[in-house]
């Protein structure tokens, strides 16, 4: 008994000593002299990289806010002064722009969240509503992100003169051409981002709905939906971004009154006399959109894309 009590009080003390070591790595307030230093590296670090990215803006900025005799190559990184809004003025002024940003509008608007709504759809039944060969759909449905537009644009154009949808043919100038376009392609992508955020929802909350008598449809549109805030982010985020940056389909798809931002962009650059005033104030003026809808849908943005990434 004797024995018995004194490993019971040894078991008993080093179950105390290793209660006291995990409340000390558990404690915030007992860490390691060198992990001041550690955070301040790391912010350094982050900070350094930060600068770097935002070089480029800078630079941008600057060079846009400059008058036409201040813009030079060593003189790149220098402050404007006086501050100047002429270049902006005078780029407003050229159609190409200010048409190619309502035409970049009426193009991505729809083909953002058409594809986010498709995407919906097929994620939803690829993760929740399994059907024979659905193991098969979903790597071939994927299989379109990984076709480049070079591959294609000869037969899409083809096929879209064929049926009126192309600039000359169509009476928008081929801008619902190329929003389906730009739809199709959008698919594959918005289709993961849903697949892998419903993946996250447990089956019980969809199982629920129908004890309650809902089919499909009516669970999508009434359950499913309404829970998939953060990948509706991600995937018009996504989708616009991509839809907005195209210059490639929007050249062969469209006619000149249809044309989107990014020509009107190469436009003005494609001179022999670049202005690069002009040309930065342009750009600015074209990525404001993209920024502006980061901004408003950010916040879900990290949330919805990280969804089903721990799943299993």
């Amino acid at each position: 008994m004797k024995i018995t009590a004194t490993r019971s009080s040894r078991f008993v003390k080093g179950g105390g000593t290793g209660l006291v070591m995990s409340r000390r790595r558990a404690d915030p307030a007992i860490r390691s002299p060198w992990a001041p230093y550690v955070r301040v590296v790391k912010y350094v670090v982050l900070l350094l990289f930060v600068l770097v990215f935002l070089m480029p803006v800078y630079a941008v900025v600057v060079t846009a806010l400059k008058t036409p005799d201040q813009v030079s190559v060593p003189g790149m990184w220098e402050l404007p002064w006086p501050v100047s809004f002429d270049s902006f003025v005078a780029v407003w002024n050229k159609p190409e722009i200010p048409r190619g940003l309502l035409n970049s509008f009426l193009l991505a608007v729809p083909a953002s969240i058409i594809a986010a709504l498709l995407g919906a759809a097929n994620g939803f039944v690829l993760s929740k509503w399994r059907f024979p060969g659905a193991d098969a759909v979903f790597p071939v449905l994927l299989f379109g992100m990984f076709i480049p537009y070079q591959a294609v644009i000869i037969p899409m154009t083809q096929f879209m003169t064929d049926i009126n949808l192309r600039g000359g043919a169509d009476v928008t100038g081929g801008l619902l051409g190329l929003i389906l376009v730009h739809v199709v392609y959008g698919i594959p992508i918005t289709t993961l981002i849903f697949r892998s955020y419903y993946s996250g929802i447990p089956d019980s909350v969809f199982d629920s709905a129908q004890v309650d008598g809902a089919g499909m449809l009516r669970t999508f549109w009434h359950i499913a939906l309404p829970l998939a805030p953060p990948a509706f982010a991600v995937t018009v985020i996504w989708q616009f971004t991509a839809v907005w940056n195209d210059f490639l389909f929007g050249v062969v798809m469209t006619s000149t009154t249809a044309w989107p931002i990014t020509i009107g962009l190469n436009n003005i650059a494609a001179v022999q006399t670049i202005p690069f005033e002009q040309v930065m104030a342009s750009a600015l003026l074209a990525s404001l959109p993209t920024l502006l809808v980061y901004i408003l849908l950010g916040r879900f943005f990290m949330k919805g894309l990280m969804a089903g990434a721990l799943k299993g």
